[in-house]
């Protein structure tokens, strides 16, 4: 019996490891990358904590070895969901009376997991799945992963504890309930902590899960799914469904009256299509749904001609290309002063010639592969078109290969036309552009930053003058959601700068801080009355003591007339 006010541990941000030749962590991380490759593994949907198979299979392989075949993959479709829907709403009823604490310790468990014997063995498969380099594995698959888990449950401690004042002869509580049905999670392949948070932030609410994960990040998502199960998660809060055609799982899932919310990371494109879906069904629902997402950017770097060329390069190299640009933040298009251009360019270049490209197996690569084929394809027909447009050229880089794997070089696109179509749409790949502008020029810039792009995810400026860097703060204010003074557009902490972005970006709920778990509840308000009246009237109600201020008296009859 719980007869005392916990206080969950105070939360710190995971210390990253740094995987030296010679440590043994990095033996550690190397042993797990030989094991897990070694051979290919079942991923089934897991439904009210059961393996489930099914009868379509599809291989998941490494994208920078299309020889490795990491996985086979269970394909579901609407029986799967059907059934994932009913084990989710069985599961509900006991997982939302749990005490908060004990679903605290839950994932406070799963943290210490995989802070511990887990960290390898996520770190690795997302480092083989999502070829991803060492330490771009680890800030993500282990280090986010674990704050997401560790501040959450502080959130949720802060959440619960908000309550309302109470008048003399009251107690007022505030009753933070879970959304009456289920939560679908979306998540996507670029961020293992993404897919990790997106349907375990509902779930520590009380609320019960639908989980499509990413065909392209399956892997790493099925050694997220077995170490919540070992942290303790009861069979049927969280159902992973797997599949690459994702409407199979979306439209049985979005069709059901029990639909409570979307938690959601993704393309812009899929977000529209899910919301106009739930707009198109919103009569059958139970309730309205929560609606929350974050879908991308075209993020920007602006550098004033007072700025540091140095520390600017070294976040162009950092927050264009590292994970090959494949991040919503990813630094996309710059903007950069004309009498800089020519000194900064040959830094640019030197540092990216200095880049290795390859399998992130071997941890001297910089540079790994884009996640697909159809990745591919799409950032290498920017890459073509810059080539033979007269608006634009590529002035670094621009070769790519696919024979082995998804391998694309870092390249610098210059455009001559400020709205040149790679300044404006969504890449995701390591491509920037380049737009250079005359030094007298600064505030147009940024009237161009903020009106070329759909997107309002990340920016930065960089400047030594500050009134340089307060006007870009002020009319950048709508541009980005996380906006960077002197540092690159990516990396955001949990517990430290939240996530998300509005305009085209999403709704903004802002990942990693306790105003995206408080979409997850739907708040009761009770009042209890300590001494109740037992009489109806009030003292208004009695006749004044002097007589004389009496003599004036309402008839009862009905026409309300007036008598003396």
């Amino acid at each position: 019996m719980h007869n005392a006010v916990y206080h969950t541990p105070d939360p710190i941000n995971e210390p990253i490891r740094d995987y030296a030749p010679g440590s043994e962590e990095r033996a550690s991380l190397q042993h797990a990358l030989d094991v897990l490759k070694s051979d290919p593994i079942d991923i089934p949907a897991f439904i009210g904590g059961e393996a489930v198979a099914t009868e379509t299979t599809t291989d998941v392989v490494a994208p920078h070895n299309h020889s490795v075949v990491l996985a086979h993959l269970h394909q579901c479709g609407p029986a799967e969901t059907e059934q994932a829907i009913e084990a989710a709403l069985a599961a509900k009823t006991e997982w939302a009376r749990m005490d908060w604490t004990d679903r605290a310790a839950i994932f406070l468990r799963a943290a210490d997991l995989l802070a511990g014997p887990w960290r390898d063995r996520v770190n690795a498969a997302t480092m083989l799945g999502q070829s991803k380099s060492a330490h771009q594995a680890e800030i993500d698959s282990a280090c986010e992963l674990i704050d997401f888990f560790r501040f959450n449950v502080r959130y949720m401690e802060q959440i619960y504890a908000d309550q309302p004042n109470s008048a003399p002869g009251t107690w007022n509580h505030l009753q933070y309930r879970p959304l009456e049905g289920f939560v679908f999670a979306v998540t996507p392949f670029n961020f293992t902590s993404i897919q990790g948070n997106l349907p375990t932030a509902p779930a520590l609410m009380g609320n019960t899960v639908l989980w499509k994960p990413s065909s392209t990040s399956a892997f790493s998502a099925y050694y997220i799914y077995k170490l919540l199960e070992e942290a303790g998660l009861p069979p049927g809060v969280i159902n992973m469904l797997p599949a690459d055609d994702g409407a199979q799982v979306g439209n049985t899932a979005l069709a059901s009256e029990h639909f409570a919310g979307l938690h959601f990371t993704g393309s812009e494109g899929t977000f529209q299509h899910l919301w106009k879906q739930i707009g198109q069904n919103l009569d059958a629902y139970r309730t309205f749904p929560t609606i929350v997402g974050e879908t991308g950017g075209k993020d920007f770097i602006v550098a004033h001609p007072t700025a540091d060329v140095e520390a600017l390069v070294t976040a162009i190299v950092r927050g264009s290309f590292e994970y090959q640009g494949q991040k919503c933040s990813a630094a996309s298009r710059l903007y950069l002063p004309q009498s800089q251009w020519k000194s900064m360019q040959g830094q640019l270049f030197d540092r990216l010639a200095e880049l290795k490209m390859g399998p992130p197996e071997d941890f001297t690569n910089f540079i790994n592969a884009v996640i697909d084929q159809a990745a591919y394809d799409k950032i290498t027909s920017y890459i073509d078109h810059a080539a033979s447009a007269d608006a634009a050229e590529i002035v670094y880089g621009g070769d790519y290969d696919d024979s082995l794997g998804y391998f694309i070089q870092p390249t610098v696109i210059q455009a001559h036309d400020p709205k040149y179509k790679s300044m404006q749409e969504e890449i995701f790949g390591p491509v920037a552009t380049v737009y250079v502008y005359p030094d007298d020029a600064f505030d147009e810039t940024l009237d161009l930053v903020d009106e070329t792009s759909p997107y309002g995810l990340t920016g930065a400026i960089f400047a030594r003058d500050r009134d340089a860097i307060n006007k870009a703060q002020e009319r950048l204010e709508q541009a980005a959601g996380n906006f960077y003074i002197n540092d690159k557009p990516t990396g955001a902490v949990v517990g430290q700068q939240p996530f998300g972005g509005a305009r085209r970006s999403g709704t903004n709920d802002k990942a990693g801080s306790r105003l995206n778990l408080e979409r997850w509840v739907s708040p009761r308000s009770i009042k209890e009355t300590l001494n109740p009246a037992t009489h109806y009237g009030y003292p208004f109600l009695a006749p004044d003591e002097d007589a004389e201020r009496s003599e004036t008296t309402y008839s009862k009859a009905g026409n309300g007339s007036v008598t003396n």
